[in-house]
């Protein structure tokens, strides 16, 4: 139902659909009308074809027809965007590995960082000068918060899982600062098993974030749960290497071009890093990732220098010339790959490709579990067939566990349970045992 706008006429002619406004290239979208119906604010890309841009917080005026950056001086993406009446507006940022709420007001423009913590805010509905928040952690699945809208102070409200909780032991979950190859701080979360005792030695496990531009957070899911992991006996490792948000543009778009660099680099800083404390046994370590993880486990299959006693790769990039055939996102290897295979004068697609995991196939020699689904069509279940036929044919020991009613996640509560058999039955085979 088209909707009246006022003074300024927003939506145009009865019928009449225009672009507002319509010098953007970069995608524009989740519009939100102000209390009073005179302007919209909404989330906006600056470049076309990246999905990773910086996600601008911008305010159209239907009187004037201008349209303002709010977040111009903010580093960090703006995400559910709510009024509060009052002339301002709130928004959930990712920063530094979590993801915080903050506001800003049209009248300055400045972005406000009002909460702070290792959590995720999810999510946050306001009411009445009131602010109840979802929010989750490592060790913690999603509950309610208020918030206090004066200084960010966060009270918990609900207890949905504490009866669960009292019976589960979690580990300790410590926030590490690893410092990178290229002299940066690189933020890393250490998972520790429940009734860690520092006079052992513990399996170690390298978590491969995909994406590549997703950031490694405060979340808790069912599948990639680093609890879950830690409970198995291992020390988790997760880095929030390059090309993960949170950390500014710049940390955030270098991975674009350079997939086999410096981010294969920082995976390595940061288990090298807690590889050297004694209660990690450097002997005994393991290494596992999904979609860009995936990638960035067959990737390391052939690099690694005897690191990992075993791989597991979730729907993964092997072949690079053949994923660019394949994927429903062409959009998205052009800009991240750089382009297509074909191009010779293109220097940075022809370094991406020259890199492709499948290329390193002769220098494997670790175990590897290769998960995918048939109904995947982002990263098709045909480069895992080729990663194991490549791992199968040159006598490395690897098994495939394919998915025919799955696409790139495994969602579904059956399938999720000979996931997690899987996973950790290969982990316990190749990397626990002495």
């Amino acid at each position: 139902k088209p909707r009246t706008a006022p003074k300024g006429e927003c939506a145009g002619e009865a019928g009449e659909v225009r672009d507002l406004p319509d010098e953007m290239p970069g995608y524009d979208k989740y519009p939100v009308w102000s209390p009073d119906g005179e302007k919209i604010a909404f989330r906006s890309m600056r470049r076309a074809g990246n999905e990773s841009d910086k996600e601008r917080l911008l305010v159209y005026d239907c009187t004037t027809g201008a349209t303002e950056d709010l977040t111009e001086d903010f580093d960090y993406n703006a995400m559910n965007v709510v009024w509060d009446g009052n002339g301002e507006l709130y928004f959930i940022a990712p920063i530094e590995a979590t993801h915080q709420l903050c506001r800003t007001a049209l009248t300055d423009g400045e972005a406000e960082v009002l909460t702070r913590g290792d959590h995720d805010i999810n999510a946050f509905t306001m009411a009445g000068g009131r602010i109840v928040a979802e929010v989750c952690t490592i060790s913690m699945a999603t509950e309610f918060y208020e918030i206090n809208p004066a200084d960010g102070a966060m009270k918990r409200i609900s207890e949905i899982n504490r009866p669960v909780y009292d019976a589960v032991k979690m580990g300790e979950v410590q926030k590490r600062w690893v410092r990178t190859t290229d002299g940066k701080q690189m933020l890393t979360w250490v998972i520790l098993p429940p009734d860690f005792d520092a006079t052992k030695k513990y399996p170690v496990l390298l978590y491969c974030q995909g994406g590549p531009q997703s950031v490694v957070s405060q979340f808790w899911s069912y599948r990639w749960n680093f609890q879950l992991m830690a409970a198995q006996g291992y020390v988790v490792v997760a880095p929030n290497r390059r090309g993960l948000p949170s950390f500014g543009q710049e940390w955030l778009d270098q991975i674009s071009g350079d997939y086999s660099g410096q981010n294969i680099r920082d995976y390595l800083s940061a288990i090298d890093d807690v590889a050297r404390e004694p209660w990690a046994d450097a002997d005994r370590m393991g290494c596992a990732g999904a979609s860009y993880g995936g990638y960035s486990v067959y990737y390391l299959a052939g690099c690694h220098e005897k690191r990992f006693k075993a791989f597991i790769a979730h729907c993964g990039i092997y072949d690079f010339d053949s994923m660019y055939g394949e994927t429903e996102e062409l959009w998205f290897v052009n800009n991240d790959y750089g382009g297509p295979y074909w191009d010779p004068k293109n220097a940075t697609a022809q370094r991406s490709y020259a890199n492709s995991p499948h290329k390193s196939a002769a220098k494997w020699d670790t175990p590897i579990l290769i998960v995918t689904g048939e109904k995947d069509y982002r990263i098709p279940y045909t480069q895992s067939l080729e990663a194991f036929t490549a791992a199968r044919v040159r006598g490395i020991p690897a098994r495939l566990v394919e998915f025919e009613d799955e696409a790139h996640q495994v969602f579904k509560p059956q399938n999720s349970l000979v996931w997690n058999r899987e996973f950790f039955g290969w982990l316990d085979k190749y990397v626990k045992q002495e």
